[in-house]
C-alpha cells in the first residue's frame, strides 16, 4: 500500500553549475541530509511518499534534473545532459546547502549519478548509497524502450489523458494508489504554446542515450564505490537484469540485494514496506 502523504514539502530553486535547478526540501535543515534523485524523465515530486516519512529524521533534498519538472533545459544538450554536468550540479546543491556528508537514494539515472559521485568528487561525502533498478550494464533492449518514449513525448487535449498515459506507460513501476497517479499527471504536466499537454521535459534529455552511451558503462565506477550500499530491483526490470545484479553484488561495495517482485523498472519506494526498508539501511 502507498502511504498517503501527511506533510508538506518546501519548493527551493538554487543556481549550480550555472543553471537553475528546482529542489523540494523536505525536514529540518539542521537533520543529517539525504539527497533522492530520480529517473531519466521524471521529476524529484516521485519521492514525495518516502521523503514525508523521511524527513522526521533527515533533512531530504529532491532535486529536478535539468531538462525536467521546474528546473532550467540545457543550453547545449550534447554538454549540459551528461553525468558529468549532473555531477557538477549535484557539488553545487551540496555546497549550497553546505552539506559535508550526505546520504544518497538515486532511482535509474539518479543511481548512476550516485554511483558516479560516491566513486569520485563524492567519495568522502556519501556515506549510504541506495540504487534504485539500475546497473554498470544496462540491457540494449531496456535502453531502446526508454528512449523510444522519451524521445517522442505524447501530447494531448486533457490531463485526464495524459494522466492515463502515465499509468500505462510507468505500469512496470507496479501498484500504486490513485494519489500516486494523480500527483504524477499534477507534477508531470505542461502546457504547450497551444494549450494541449505534454510531460514536463526538454525531450533533448533523449541525448543521453544518442551522445553519452559510454557514461551507461560504469564498472569501473562501480568497483571504486566504498560506501555502504544497498541494491534494489524490480523482478521484472528490463533495466537491471538477475544477472548484472548478482553481478554486482560480488563486486565494489558488495551491496545486499532486495527484489520486489510486484513491479519492474522501476520500485517506486512508495509503499510502508520500501519506505521501511530505506530507513533501516539509511540509519545503520
Amino acid at each position: 500500500m502507498t502511504l498517503p502523504i501527511q506533510k508538506s514539502p518546501r519548493s527551493a530553486y538554487v543556481m549550480a553549475a550555472g543553471h537553475e535547478l528546482h529542489v523540494t526540501e523536505w525536514g529540518d535543515p539542521s537533520r543529517p541530509a539525504l539527497v533522492m534523485w530520480h529517473g531519466l524523465a521524471r521529476t524529484g515530486r516521485d519521492f514525495d511518499e518516502a521523503a514525508a516519512a523521511l524527513s522526521d529524521t533527515y533533512f531530504v533534498l529532491c532535486p529536478d534534473t535539468l531538462g525536467r519538472g521546474l528546473s532550467g533545459w540545457a543550453r547545449d544538450a550534447r554538454v549540459d545532459y551528461s553525468y558529468r554536468a549532473f555531477g557538477e550540479m549535484a557539488l553545487d546543491l551540496l555546497d549550497h546547502y553546505r552539506i559535508d556528508r550526505t546520504r544518497w537514494v538515486g532511482t535509474s539515472m539518479g543511481g548512476l549519478i550516485g554511483v558516479t559521485l560516491a566513486a569520485g568528487v563524492l567519495k568522502d561525502r556519501i556515506t549510504h548509497l541506495v540504487v534504485n533498478d539500475v546497473g554498470p550494464d544496462i540491457p540494449a533492449a531496456g535502453a531502446e524502450r526508454i528512449a523510444s518514449y522519451v524521445g517522442s513525448p505524447p501530447v494531448y487535449d486533457t490531463v485526464a489523458e495524459l494522466e492515463q498515459w502515465l499509468r500505462t506507460n510507468y505500469a512496470p513501476f507496479g501498484p500504486n494508489t490513485d494519489a500516486f497517479w494523480r500527483r504524477m499527471a499534477d507534477t508531470s504536466a505542461r502546457r504547450t504554446d497551444e494549450g494541449r499537454v505534454t510531460v514536463h521535459y526538454d525531450p533533448q534529455i533523449v541525448s543521453q542515450f544518442t551522445h553519452h552511451k559510454a557514461d551507461l558503462d560504469v564498472w569501473d565506477k562501480w568497483d571504486a564505490v566504498v560506501a555502504p550500499t544497498l541494491l534494489l530491483r524490480g523482478a521484472s526490470s528490463d533495466v537491471l537484469s538477475a544477472e548484472v545484479a548478482e553481478a554486482m553484488t560480488r563486486r565494489g561495495p558488495k551491496p545486499e540485494l532486495v527484489v520486489f517482485d510486484e513491479c519492474g523498472h522501476a520500485p517506486t519506494l512508495a509503499t510502508a514496506r520500501e519506505i521501511a526498508l530505506l530507513r533501516a539501511f539509511l540509519a545503520r
